[in-house]
C-alpha cells in the first residue's frame, strides 16, 4: 500500500500504539501481516477484538468502527457510496463489493476510503502524508438493504 515517492513509516511496537487508527497504520505497512487474504471480513473482526480488548480491560477509547452497519464510519461510508439505507451485511462486505466492481483489492479501496473519511473531518485528522490522495472514484456496490419493519 505504500507508493513510490511516499515516506515509508517503520513499523510500532504494539505497546507504543495509543489508537484504532495507530493500529491502522500498521496494518496498511504489513497487511500480510494483520489480515488474512487481503480479506476486510477479516479485519473487521480484527477491530471488533482490539474493541473487545479495550472493554475487558476498561479503556475507553471512541472508536470510529463497530461490526456490521453502526458507527461513524459505517455512517459515513453509505453516503459515500451512495446507499440508500444502511447495509445490514456491514461496512467490510460493502466495501468489498465496491472494490470487485471497481477491479480493484479490497483492502486498497478501504484505506482510500479511509483516508476520505479522516480527512472529511468526520474521522481523527490524518497526519500529513506527502504525495497522498484519496481517490474520488470509487465504485458503487450493490445495495443489498434490509428495511425496517
Amino acid at each position: 500500500m505504500t507508493e513510490p515517492g511516499q515516506d515509508r513509516r517503520k513499523p510500532t511496537q504494539l505497546s507504543e500504539l495509543t489508537d484504532v487508527y495507530g493500529f491502522l497504520d500498521q496494518v496498511r505497512l504489513h497487511p500480510g501481516v494483520w489480515v488474512r487474504g487481503g480479506s476486510l471480513l477479516h479485519l473487521e473482526s480484527v477491530l471488533f477484538g482490539y474493541q473487545a480488548a479495550l472493554s475487558v480491560h476498561g479503556i475507553d477509547e471512541d472508536s470510529d468502527f463497530s461490526t456490521g452497519s453502526q458507527g461513524p464510519f459505517a455512517d459515513w461510508l453509505w453516503t459515500r457510496l451512495a446507499m440508500q439505507f444502511p447495509s445490514a451485511l456491514g461496512w467490510a462486505v460493502e466495501i468489498e463489493r465496491a472494490a470487485e466492481q471497481a477491479g480493484k483489492p479490497a483492502l486498497e479501496m478501504f484505506f482510500e476510503l479511509l483516508d476520505e473519511f479522516r480527512a472529511s473531518n468526520n474521522g481523527a485528522q490524518l497526519p500529513s502524508r506527502p504525495g497522498r490522495q484519496a481517490s474520488s472514484r470509487i465504485g458503487q456496490p450493490h445495495a443489498t438493504v434490509s428495511s425496517p419493519r
